[in-house]
């Protein structure tokens, strides 16, 4: 097994691939899946954070943000509200590049609430990225916080501008 995880990293490296490290800024946008879909309507967030290049192929960093879920109005019932769900996530950021403009990793750690009865949770988000240019990303990827009785789920769309320094 060593040898083999041994030889697949030196083929991944021998292609010629690169990892795209510098400070990270951008924005997506979702719809909330499972149980707060009835809640909210669509989130839009804010993404920041740096990664290294941890050779040619696998990039490394920290990311935070911030989510704010509105809350939904078409179905309520007479009399009833919602409020909007707002989490700033701190995170440990991994990236690995399957090809010159391909990416996909994870951002893991913790989320914060911020609203009114919200204490966050444990925090995760795949992702699979395509390099636009030299420094855009577009990104899908799929967010779940684990609160205390219920999990937030989101699937989003989202753009990164890098910033060497």
């Amino acid at each position: 097994m060593k040898n083999f995880l041994s030889s697949l990293l030196f083929l991944l490296m021998a292609t010629g691939l690169y990892g795209q490290r510098g400070m990270k800024i951008g924005v997506h946008g979702g719809l909330p899946v499972s149980e707060y879909k009835d809640v909210t309507s669509l989130l839009l967030g804010l993404d920041a954070g740096y990664r290294f290049a941890l050779g040619e192929v696998v990039d490394f960093g920290v990311m935070t943000g911030y989510i704010h879920a509105f809350p939904e109005k078409y179905h309520l019932e007479y009399g009833e509200s919602h409020s909007s769900i707002q989490f700033i996530p701190l995170a440990g950021s991994v990236r690995i590049w399957a090809s010159n403009t391909f990416s996909f990793g994870a951002d893991v750690g913790q989320s914060f609430g911020i609203n009114a009865g919200n204490k966050g949770g444990f925090y995760y988000r795949p992702t699979l990225g395509y390099l636009m240019g030299a420094q855009t990303e577009l990104h899908i990827s799929y967010t779940g916080i684990q609160l205390e009785e219920k999990r937030w789920t989101s699937l989003s769309l989202g753009i990164l501008y890098t910033f060497d320094l």
